[in-house]
């Protein structure tokens, strides 16, 4: 996303080619009955991208000013000898050319519906008379003609005009404040150079890419080619080791038109070419058709499962994926592109207010591929709650238990920890201390994973996602087919004769090709559509669903986080060694204020991810000096946080245009969590420890009388969170397209299926009926595993006849 472009790619081609007879074979494979696989496409994942910008002079002029703003020069005192240290220091965002690559992101990443405010408040700051209605008497100089344009205020001045903008009583300057800030930090600390580096990444302790995934990349590069003299068996190791598991069933349809034809062919996919004509493609007149028995739309926790199943059936399914596969040795681990590759809309999503901040996959794999491995069972109240209250009887069955078993076992969930990272380590330390309840939460990879990468991808595939579970399944069985960087366009349906409702008849999907968008239909039986509960409503409505609970009751979880500074000292309980970002990311949480008043509802108390682009958006801006001391100590400052069980909702009108309205109970459950969090780091041992309200508060834990501590902690954490002076991030988003018992309050029955379109079935967090209160990973497999064996009996229909 924020760094250059990927050209020296000839070590790792090289890994893929071989000499015969002299002469160097192309890196394009036949392999078996899959046809012809471009090894080159999927070792993409390495590339990252400059964007183009298109703001005006003016508005360029107000953004390297904000830029500056937030990330000046600063002098360093003649004691600083560490160079990496004064290099962090004097250098100011403009001389990391951070306003060139934050403007290509506004040009052509960022969605959002107030984005054309941000650029008009760009302008106006641009002029004197629109810098002094936004910016008020600090903007004034004492020289004629005393008014001046943001770019000509003082550094000083701009700072104390960023931080009134924060706390102001006109909620679009907290907005535009924490937009404006946010997508600075998160551009400087994450953007890259030729070599792979950023400028402030030695100072903050920070290693850039896991360290042992870069010796590994360098073997891979340094290794002889693939020997295409040993045995087939040897030969599929060697490229599944470089390339994953999943390239014998991943199709890109933009490669040649008779090539991609005929490998869908080998595939068992009848497809059908049809004639040019001198418009573009279109949903009347596509390109091509292929027919299948299923396509699934998403390929993520929910997707993916019902993929692997049916394809393990005898069934013939294809999978369309918007996003793109990226290949696990081929992955970069650097913040700034695996978020622009991987992530829905760059990680740039928030919703319409700016009050909370959206993380969802967007690659093959889904969110099980850059999630945290966290897999909790549905807790029993809230079974209790779907199949009593809302009266779904799926969820107090046999068969939801036996699901939920099924997928445990198959991405191999297990509690065990060899070794704990820093927050988690801090977390459990603190409740023990502190009495309170602390568990190992059961994960999808094994005790010794110490990986705090995940978040950008598994770099070996010891983290058991789909696309190393269900989406190999579905390979290995023969019978699918992934077809990345495809988009859904309009899930096709019509009414049959004799039937009082529309059947599903296919999806229509748009893609690249030489250079324009492409249109092609996939014909087939049953339709199910798992692109996440952001994104499965707008495809709905596109698709002419009218049903008017699509997009409603959108639940996100939100979460508010506080942090503690553990310094290294040698009496300390925390090894030296340890860092904030590293080791298994989540591995402890506490139920302390899970079940509030027993109602089922409260806030989970765990640790986040958080690399330094995440770090740096989450902690309070007060100066330009003061976010870089707090970024210094990046390495040894550990994260909890509180995540509640969310009563409120909110509606989703497309992926860029989400509403949410968080509930006082839910604040308070928020608040609740996070006084918990402050006392447990503070337990843990923490020197210094804070939330991350706007105004910065943090308190010396080892200088404060018992008196002071708990004024501190019950001011801090009684906080408002709703007015955007405290970030909230959601990366559970669930409910938009809920289950029930009747079409006036839901989206689809029981077995998954729509109660508008007969065979078509979603099969995603979507389908939710509340809030679920854990990380939702093993529930929506469960779920979507349950719709598999609805949509095989229809199937198992469709064949008899």
């Amino acid at each position: 996303m924020l760094g250059k472009s990927m050209n020296q790619n000839g070590g790792r081609d090289a890994a893929f080619s071989s000499m015969s007879n002299g002469k160097q074979e192309h890196t394009d494979i036949e392999l078996g009955n899959n046809g012809y696989v471009d090894t080159q496409r999927l070792l993409l994942g390495g590339d990252k991208q400059l964007y183009a910008n298109s703001l005006t002079s003016r508005e360029m002029q107000s953004l390297t000013a904000l830029c500056d703003t937030f990330l000046p020069s600063i002098p360093v005192s003649d004691l600083v000898s560490d160079e990496s240290v004064i290099k962090f220091y004097t250098a100011s965002a403009s001389m990391a050319g951070t306003p060139q690559r934050l403007a290509g992101l506004i040009s052509n990443r960022l969605k959002h519906p107030k984005q054309w405010l941000m650029r008009l408040t760009l302008w106006a700051l641009s002029t004197w008379i629109g810098t002094f209605i936004l910016c008020g008497n600090l903007s004034l100089s004492s020289r004629f003609p005393y008014f001046q344009s943001f770019p000509m205020v003082s550094q000083k001045k701009r700072e104390e005009i960023a931080l009134s903008w924060s706390l102001s009583y006109f909620y679009l300057l907290r907005m535009f404040f924490k937009s404006m800030k946010l997508l600075t930090l998160l551009v400087y600390f994450t953007q890259v150079d030729e070599n792979d580096e950023n400028l402030s990444w030695k100072a903050i302790g920070y290693t850039g890419p896991d360290p042992q995934f870069k010796i590994k990349t360098k073997q891979l590069e340094e290794a002889a080619p693939i020997e295409y003299g040993r045995s087939n068996e040897k030969k599929q190791e060697q490229k599944e080791e470089i390339i994953g598991p999943l390239y014998r069933g991943i199709i890109n349809l933009s490669n040649p038109r008779d090539i991609t034809v005929e490998t869908l062919r080998r595939n068992g996919f009848p497809v059908f070419v049809l004639p040019k004509k001198n418009k573009p493609p279109s949903l009347s007149h596509p390109s091509l058709i292929i027919r299948c028995d299923a396509v699934v739309v998403g390929s993520g926790s929910g997707g993916g499962v019902v993929a692997g199943v049916l394809a393990m059936a005898g069934y013939k399914v294809l999978v369309l994926e918007k996003g793109n596969y990226h290949a696990r040795n081929n992955l970069t681990l650097l913040e700034g592109p695996s978020m622009d590759q991987m992530y829905l809309s760059g990680g740039l999503i928030a919703t319409e207010n700016m009050g909370v901040l959206l993380l969802a996959g967007s690659t093959v794999g889904g969110g099980s591929t850059i999630n945290w491995s966290a897999s909790v069972p549905t807790p029993q109240h809230v079974i209790n709650e779907w199949s009593n209250h809302h009266e779904l009887e799926l969820f107090d069955s046999k068969l939801y238990q036996e699901a939920l078993d099924a997928v445990s076992q198959r991405m191999g969930v297990q509690p065990e920890i060899h070794d704990e990272g820093m927050n988690n380590a801090v977390l459990r330390k603190g409740c023990q201390e502190l009495g309170y309840p602390v568990e190992n939460i059961a994960r999808n990879s094994p005790p010794d994973h110490y990986c705090g990468w995940c978040s950008l991808g598994c770099k070996d595939g010891r983290k058991k996602g789909t696309s190393e579970t269900w989406l190999v399944d579905l390979v290995n069985s023969g019978n699918g087919a992934i077809l990345p960087q495809c988009e859904a366009v309009k899930v096709m349906h019509k009414r049959k004769k004799g039937r009082d409702k529309n059947t599903a008849t296919g999806v229509a999907f748009k893609f690249g090709y030489k250079g324009a968008k492409d249109i092609c239909i996939v014909e087939s039986k049953v339709t199910i559509v798992a692109c996440g509960a952001l994104s499965t409503p707008p495809l709905l409505k596109r698709s002419g669903l009218t049903n008017n609970n699509i997009g409603k009751n959108l639940h996100l979880h939100p979460v508010a986080m506080a942090c503690g500074y553990f310094p290294l000292s040698s009496d300390s309980w925390l090894e030296r060694e340890k860092k904030s970002y590293e080791g298994g990311i989540m591995t402890a949480m506490s139920t302390v204020v899970a079940d509030h008043d027993k109602s089922g509802y409260g806030a989970l108390l765990q640790t986040p991810s958080l690399h330094p682009g995440m770090f740096s958006i989450v902690i309070p801006w007060i100066s330009g000096k003061d976010i870089k001391d707090k970024m210094c100590r990046f390495s040894r400052t550990a994260h909890i946080f509180a995540l509640a069980r969310d009563i409120g909702s909110g509606t989703v009108k497309s992926e860029s245009s989400i509403n949410y309205q968080m509930e006082a109970v839910d604040e308070e459950n928020l608040q609740k969590g996070l006084a918990k969090v402050l006392r447990i780091l503070a337990a843990a041992g923490a020197e210094e420890i804070g939330t991350h309200h706007a105004k910065g508060r943090t308190l010396n834990v080892k200088k404060v009388s018992s008196h002071e501590f708990e004024r501190f902690v019950k001011e801090e954490s009684s906080r408002m969170i709703r007015d955007l002076s405290s970030p909230i991030c959601s990366a559970h988003q669930m409910g938009s397209c809920r289950m029930g018992i009747d079409p006036n309050t839901s989206v689809v029955n029981q077995m998954g299926e729509t109660w508008e379109v007969e065979g078509l079935f979603l099969a995603d967090t979507s389908v939710f009926p509340t809030a679920l209160g854990v990380n939702p990973m093993l529930t929506v497999q469960a779920i979507a595993y349950c719709t598999a064996q609805s949509v095989l009996d229809i199937l198992r229909r469709k064949k008899s006849r």
